[in-house]
């Protein structure tokens, strides 16, 4: 027959007193596998006396007695500022935080958005509390590693551990709105997980995990961070999140470089309508299904959640300039934005 393969060769020339490749490889795997728990166990230690338990009480209709339910939180400030999910803490008529070390707390609400499922609380303290650090989700990418802690049934401080799955997700809020850029992940979460925090390897926050697909294999999602930091200035400020609406539903999609160059483009993907409400400020204004916003007022949109940012309270009732490239055209179309009747009566 011929000679044997090489890498037989290879194997029968290693002197008897060496490792095998078996051994090799296992002490290669083994250090792959220690080198992934520290890095873990270092975000852990980051992030973890950060997390926080939420216990809320609520009323029934129609009679006096209390419903309860719990979550998880995590502080973002020294001075007792926490972000949760707005499902664990909306219509509570009390809130009990306890922390990492035991203590509890009652809070108090600073305000909270359904539409994007987040909700800040304040707790108060003599002492500056552990928290956690807020990252980029901007920055992220499909595959590295994603961490999350929380609360599941009860029980505290449960880590599971994952790869960012998915990254532009798109989920339906209780109010209805759709959540854009929400980042899916396989790090395991169950009913308590709710509101707590999801970290990237550095212990930083990326994401508030807010959602599961009930029935699946580790589907999990979270509200990004980069939103988070958006609601919270709103919330701040306004104690609610107020919205310019134009009307539109839309994905991010990329711009190819010819057309970038074309006309002189700032960005290299912009938002393509494919929604457009009758009667809304975008279809009077002129916008059409697979029109590609690229900027309002001079200001570059990348994607749906900068188009979101961008429509910021300052431009309610007043008209902006909406640029969109539809098919071999850059138009510039004006629209005036309103603010939601709902949000109008909230």
């Amino acid at each position: 027959m011929g000679s044997r393969p090489a890498f037989i060769d290879d194997l029968a020339r290693v002197p008897s007193d060496d490792h095998s490749a078996g051994e090799i490889a296992f002490d290669h795997d083994d250090a792959l596998l220690d080198a992934y728990s520290r890095t873990v166990i270092g975000a852990l230690e980051r992030v973890q006396q950060a997390v926080v338990f939420v216990s809320v009480e609520r009323a029934r209709p129609g009679d006096n007695t209390r419903r309860g339910g719990t979550g998880s939180g995590f502080l973002f400030t020294p001075d007792g500022y926490l972000l949760t999910n707005s499902h664990v803490v909306h219509g509570a008529t009390a809130i009990r935080i306890t922390l990492a070390d035991g203590a509890t707390h009652e809070a108090s609400l600073v305000g909270d958005d359904p539409s994007t499922d987040l909700a800040v609380l304040r707790i108060g303290s003599a002492e500056p509390l552990p928290h956690a650090e807020l990252g980029e989700s901007a920055k992220l990418r499909v595959g590295q590693i994603a961490i999350a802690v929380g609360n599941p049934l009860g029980l505290a401080h449960t880590v599971t551990t994952g790869v960012v799955s998915a990254l532009g997700r798109s989920l339906r809020s209780a109010s209805g709105r759709m959540i854009y850029d929400v980042i899916q992940t396989d790090a395991a979460l169950n009913p308590g997980n709710s509101g707590g925090p999801l970290v990237n390897s550095r212990g930083q926050v990326i994401g508030v995990n807010t959602a599961i697909i009930p029935g699946a294999q580790a589907i999990c999602f979270a509200t990004a961070i980069d939103t988070a930091k958006w609601v919270i200035m709103q919330l701040f400020a306004h104690g609610r999140v107020r919205r310019a609406y134009i009307g539109v539903a839309g994905t991010a999609v990329p711009i190819a470089r010819k057309s970038q160059r074309y006309f002189a483009l700032e960005t290299a993907s912009g938002v393509r309508v494919i929604e457009v409400v009758k009667g809304s400020p975008a279809a009077l204004g002129g916008l059409r299904v697979d029109d590609t916003i690229v900027a309002i007022d001079g200001a570059p949109v990348d994607g749906v959640d900068a188009l979101q940012r961008v429509l910021d309270a300052s431009r309610i009732d007043r008209t902006v300039e909406i640029t969109v490239l539809r098919l071999t055209q850059k138009l510039t179309l004006r629209v005036t934005p309103v603010e939601p009747a709902d949000a109008r009566s909230a």
